[in-house]
């Protein structure tokens, strides 16, 4: 507690508020819940948590902070930022441990179904069920919390932290139905007769691919499927190349490694400075012994029905007019060949090919098509998180899915 106390103190109390305003996505209130823990008044500093997040535990343990609030906090510019993940999750947690209600208002009472039980859909849930909505989610597993439990590793947030942070948001009264997914057994055209707006909040998990000569091989996996479902193979003494640079290509690589594999390398096409993985992520994992190869690029997988090697070559950073973000090319005549086992894909996801069936209107990029309001094309049902595009973080789907709740309120 008395650390706690010293990292509160820390704080300035900015009145200009730069890591709410420019740097949290969800803007939560982070000098006043901040001040209101350097008076030891926890609760009301819960309360100033609560009313902008409802993830408090688990967004102040995984959030890349420092690409967030804490890259603008202004102790951070001639020192150490704030240590503002650390005091979000102490007050969570404390939330959970003493019991701390969710403030409710029963202004709505609207009937509003959610499919998918994931960040987006929880904090969906959450927001309408305060306001005095009944809300029931869907989901397609028999647990909740999407890529909370199925895509971020145990040694980066634990089942515990997500369970009791789920359990927190289910007080609010809202109705589950478990073992729920759509085209199998949950049928779209029969819950827009049950409800007064739907909300799809079922993720989008499919890896991407970079359409490359060899992908289709054996061996050649998706980070993303690799960690949702759980299925590896057996890495035992093998070479494993993880192509990408975010978050999930760190949590695939860790992973992997933990699992047996001899030797792991992650394949960057730009610079360290420029993955979008956060910096303590990349630190992490060269320290459990990641190799990596930054301004390279795969360009063949190589195998008769399996991988056997990559072929590879070298990268340059040039600034092209027009782009604010160095652009990596390929240095002419630099290819050259690597022995390995298996090759992993974490370029990015999009949604799967069911959703071209679902009823409502798609964007150029296969995402759903939304207006400003997460409304879809079909004027019952809203669409927020990666589903429909939104940047792929916690924090960000959150915030998706609070809006699209306070938009149902006003309508």
């Amino acid at each position: 507690m008395q650390n706690i106390k010293v990292k509160a103190d820390y704080c300035l109390n900015c009145k200009t508020k730069p890591c709410s305003v420019k740097g949290c996505p969800l803007n939560n209130d982070i000098p006043n819940f901040i001040n209101a823990i350097k008076q030891e008044q926890y609760e009301k500093a819960y309360e100033i948590l609560t009313r902008t997040t409802v993830l408090s535990s688990i967004c102040g343990r995984i959030c890349p902070h420092y690409k967030q609030c804490m890259g603008s906090c202004i102790r951070g510019i001639k020192g150490e930022s704030v240590s503002i993940g650390d005091l979000e999750a102490f007050v969570g947690d404390l939330a959970i441990e003493n019991n701390y209600s969710i403030k409710k208002r029963n202004i709505n009472s609207k009937k509003i179904a959610i499919i998918g039980g994931g960040p987006a859909g929880l904090t969906a849930a959450a927001f309408l069920a305060r306001t005095g909505n009944k809300v029931t989610i869907y989901e397609k597993y028999d647990y909740l919390g999407g890529l909370l439990v199925h895509g971020i590793p145990e040694f980066r947030l634990s089942q515990e932290i997500i369970k009791k942070s789920i359990d927190k948001i289910l007080e609010l009264g809202i109705d589950v139905k478990y073992n729920q997914e759509l085209g199998r057994n949950l049928d779209l055209k029969e819950l827009e007769k049950e409800y007064d707006n739907i909300i799809l909040a079922f993720g989008a998990n499919v890896s991407s691919k970079i359409n490359i000569e060899g992908e289709n091989l054996k061996g050649v996996y998706g980070a993303n499927e690799l960690i949702e479902y759980n299925n590896h193979p057996n890495y035992e003494g093998k070479t494993i190349v993880v192509n990408g640079g975010g978050n999930v290509a760190m949590d695939a690589a860790r992973t992997i490694k933990r699992l047996g594999a001899k030797k792991v390398i992650v394949v960057y096409r730009r610079a360290r400075e420029q993955m979008p993985a956060e910096q303590k992520e990349i630190e992490d994992a060269i320290n459990e012994g990641i190799e990596f190869l930054f301004l390279n690029k795969i360009v063949k997988i190589i195998g008769n029905e399996v991988v056997k090697k990559v072929e590879l070559l070298k990268t340059e950073l040039i600034q092209k007019q027009g782009e604010s973000r160095l652009i990596p090319v390929e240095i002419a005549n630099s290819n050259y060949f690597m022995d390995v086992d298996y090759v992993v894909m974490a370029i990015g996801s999009h949604p799967a090919d069911f959703i071209k069936n679902i009823g409502v209107e798609l964007d150029e990029r296969g995402y759903i098509k939304i207006d400003k309001n997460g409304l879809t094309s079909n004027p019952k049902i809203f669409a927020i998180g990666d589903l429909a595009g939104n940047i792929s973080t916690v924090a960000w789907a959150a915030k998706s899915g609070r809006e699209v709740a306070n938009q149902i309120d006003l309508t």
